[in-house]
């Protein structure tokens, strides 16, 4: 169908939110490393238009606190060509410790998406 696969996108969300926790002076392997995990726990995608294997994006993302606990973070996929947004997407994430329990999220962390 030369057509994006539908998986890819929630491949491409990965990419925009460690990108985005990268610019806010963080990262996963940082948050990792002081023993706090953020699994997905939700995730949607609402595919608008089709994505062709050679088309350019860009992922658009934007994170926010859901909870002392939780973070929500909103996608938009454009093809910077001509601007179309080819599909918007959510995830959901739970601050867990290294045994999956539920932890609150660092201050620092939390003053950054507030």
């Amino acid at each position: 169908m030369q057509v994006a696969y539908y998986a890819n996108y929630f491949v491409w969300f990965e990419v925009g939110r460690c990108e985005l926790l990268r610019s806010l002076g963080s990262s996963y392997l940082e948050l990792e490393a002081t023993g706090i995990g953020l699994p997905v726990i939700e995730a949607h995608c609402e595919y608008r238009r089709p994505v062709r294997y050679d088309d350019d994006l860009a992922i658009v993302t934007r994170g926010g606190l859901a909870s002392p606990v939780r973070l929500r973070f909103d996608y938009e996929v454009r093809r910077p060509i001509d601007q179309v947004i080819t599909a918007v997407g959510s995830t959901l994430h739970a601050a867990v410790d290294d045994g999956g329990r539920p932890i609150r999220l660092p201050a620092a962390l939390q003053e950054m998406l507030a």
